[in-house]
Parts: C-alpha cells; sequence; structure tokens
C-alpha cells in the first residue's frame, strides 16, 4: 500500500475521469433500461464504454489494478491491493 505517499496529480485527474465516465454509463444504462431503441442513446452508451475501457487501461498501466474477479489483469507482482483505494485518496 502506498500510504503516507504523495500520489501523482495524474492519478487523481485519472481517477475522476473514469469516476465521470462510468456515472454516465449508470445514467445512459438506467436510460436504456427504458427506452431500449433509441438508438442514438445506444451509440453513446458504447462510445462511453470505450472510452471507461480505455481510461481503465492507461491509469492500470501506470497505478496498478483497479477492478478485482477477472476485472483487471494482473501483473508479476500482483499489485492488487498496493495501490491506495479510491476511498484513501
Amino acid at each position: 500500500m502506498l500510504s503516507g505517499k504523495q500520489l501523482p496529480n495524474e492519478y487523481y485527474q485519472l481517477l475522476g475521469e473514469i469516476q465521470a465516465i462510468d456515472f454516465v454509463l449508470v445514467e445512459l444504462t438506467l436510460y436504456l433500461d427504458t427506452h431500449p431503441n433509441d438508438m442514438l442513446a445506444l451509440q453513446q452508451f458504447n462510445q462511453a464504454a470505450a472510452q471507461s475501457k480505455q481510461l481503465k487501461q492507461v491509469f492500470e498501466s501506470k497505478f496498478g489494478m483497479l477492478q478485482q474477479y477477472g476485472g483487471s489483469f494482473a501483473d508479476a507482482n500482483w499489485s492488487w491491493g498496493t495501490a491506495p483505494w479510491p476511498w484513501q485518496v
């Protein structure tokens, strides 16, 4: 764990972008549950999903795993739990 260590600004910027795009995905999911034929919303969902995936890949390449249970690939050092948890920053 990186407790007591100052994290770079990029850590907070990427984490904030991930949280924002994932919020968009939650909202679009709720909308699409009631409007499943809205092609524009479906296109926006797919674009946001791709953006979320890309942001998470960048974050994990620099700061470690974000998701457990197969949501993220592990590195050779099993880095799960070595970076601060989102509520610790």
